[in-house]
């Protein structure tokens, strides 16, 4: 939504900083990027991302079955892949704002599938990029393309920043006015690190996927696009949030979060640095996964409060996030739905929603400031233990896979026959069994890395549901992050998530492959 202001308020917002003083305050870029040289006249309505504009519009405005050979085209004249990336990002920002479903789940996938591409061999690390450029483009092209953009240029508002920017930008928000919370997030940006903290403050005001996981896909993003656009993508997270309050209904988050901050005297603290044993984070996870809300999230700020690592307590979380994708008996007959079918957890199902979530929240807890740190993790506690109560069933007394009998359902031992066992599985899709022959496939001391490389192939070629590419990278991350004791789950997870999505080819991959000839 474009900021309207007469011309007698540009001229007195000149006649108040000036030229100069806007350039060196934030320099030329941010200034042009949070619309500042639009007030300046040197800029038109249109968001324009300089150097990047030309591969921006492309990705707008190319047909979509004339897209993925303008790409090769691209990457043969040596633009790189990394640059497809961030003109997607910028072209998806620009078009979308934040306000689109289909439209913010693709943003959300570029990264992720940059860093997919990272792990393949050379020939082959254009295919998942192509497939997430593939659905962005077509989704723009289906939304009118450029000519019904979001985001436009916004004027930062003139009233002075107090002493803590983020709660002004979330009483901004509250208000539910968007030209107000945009001007008031432009006035913060004055970096990316000081819009994102600022930002923060507003997504602590209630714990949903989506406004979770976006605001650090976004950061996440980042190394693609470069600081001066980062905060185009960031802005999604406010207008995001402001269509929250619109029709936002209280929860109890809000009020919590503000106690159990003060009441652990937390505001004040530093993160804390010591270490736990293995039994310790058990005994946290089964708090927070079997807890109320309210006291998953007392569980996690006592345990910031005494000390304990950060990053320890965020393991904790993932772990019992975790659970409710092994757990879950999957889709009932009332939500079964085309391309989500009976037992199926693909998708936005309450598991891998969930594990999505716990990874965004560790994920920007380790990049902010202590205050958000601590709320991050706090809240991150809540949320899993919410979506528990909230999807419905009995996860305390449901077994979580694999079972014994899944584990026990294979004699091989040798890792390549582990291997063609889980391939069978998958195509089968068989979810306990791809979990078992994956949890035997670890038991024997066999490298994580052919597992990975046998589900990745199916996070890029299958659909799944728009969530393939972001939960194949969460559980990279959380494997990666977890000790040796647990991370095993990680992968059987997804496992099982992989053999729920197969048979549902992805959009534009089979003209991909022919293309990239592999």
């Amino acid at each position: 939504m474009k900021t309207q202001q007469s011309a007698t308020t540009r001229r007195e917002f000149l006649s108040d900083v000036g030229r100069g003083m806007v350039t060196a305050a934030v320099g030329y870029g941010m200034a042009s990027e949070l619309g500042l040289a639009a007030a300046l006249g040197d800029e038109p309505a249109r968001l324009d991302f300089g150097a990047m504009e030309p591969l921006v519009r492309m990705m707008q405005e190319t047909p979509v079955a004339k897209l993925l050979p303008v790409l090769m085209e691209k990457l043969r004249g040596g633009t790189e892949l990394r640059q497809l990336v961030a003109a997607g990002a910028l072209a998806n920002a620009r078009t979308f704002g934040g306000e689109d479903y289909i439209g913010f789940h693709t943003i959300m996938a570029l990264a992720p599938s940059f860093h997919i591409s990272q792990e393949m061999p050379a020939e082959q690390q254009a295919l998942p990029v192509f497939k997430v450029l593939y659905r962005n483009t077509n989704r723009i092209q289906e939304s009118g393309g450029g000519k019904r953009e979001v985001l436009h240029p916004v004027v930062a508002t003139t009233t002075a920043v107090p002493a803590n920017p983020g709660e002004w930008l979330r009483d901004a928000v509250r208000s539910k006015d968007m030209a107000r919370a945009e001007s008031a997030f432009a006035a913060v940006a004055t970096t990316p690190e000081d819009a994102f903290n600022a930002l923060l403050h507003e997504v602590h005001d209630d714990t949903e996927v989506h406004r979770t996981v976006l605001p650090y896909r976004a950061w996440d993003l980042m190394g693609l696009i470069g600081r001066e656009h980062a905060t185009t993508l960031l802005r999604q997270s406010v207008r995001y949030c402001v269509k929250s309050e619109q029709s936002y209904v209280r929860n109890r988050s809000r009020d919590l979060l503000a106690k159990l901050l003060d009441e652990h005297k937390l505001l004040a603290a530093t993160p804390g640095t010591r270490t736990a044993e293995d039994k310790w984070v058990a005994e946290l996870s089964a708090v927070i996964f079997k807890s109320t809300p309210e006291q998953a999230a007392a569980a996690a700020a006592a345990a910031l409060a005494e000390g304990m690592m950060p990053d320890t307590v965020g393991e904790a979380i993932s772990l019992a996030a975790n659970q409710l994708i092994l757990r879950d008996h999957g889709r009932t007959p009332n939500m079964e739905v085309a391309g989500k079918p009976l037992g199926s957890v693909h998708g936005d199902s309450i598991g891998v929603h969930a594990c999505d979530s716990a990874n965004a929240w560790r994920n920007m807890a380790r990049v902010t400031k202590p205050r958000n740190t601590f709320a991050c993790l706090i809240l991150g506690a809540y949320q899993v233990a919410l979506d528990r109560i909230e999807r419905g069933g009995d996860f305390l007394k449901w077994e979580p896979l694999p079972l014994t009998g899944h584990v026990n359902s294979t004699k091989t031992t040798d890792s390549d026959g582990l291997l063609r066992e889980l391939d069978d599985a998958v195509r089968g899709n068989l979810q306990g069994r791809a979990s078992g022959i994956t949890q035997r496939y670890g038991q024997q001391g066999h490298e994580p890395r052919a597992v990975f490389e046998l589900l990745r192939k199916y996070a890029i070629s299958e659909d799944g549901a728009l969530h393939a590419e972001k939960y194949y990278r969460t559980v990279r991350e959380e494997f990666a992050a977890t000790r040796p004791a647990f991370r095993w789950r990680q992968l059987c997870a997804l496992a099982r998530v992989t053999a729920s999505e197969y048979g549902r080819p992805a959009a534009g991959m089979a003209e991909a492959v022919a293309l990239l000839k592999v």
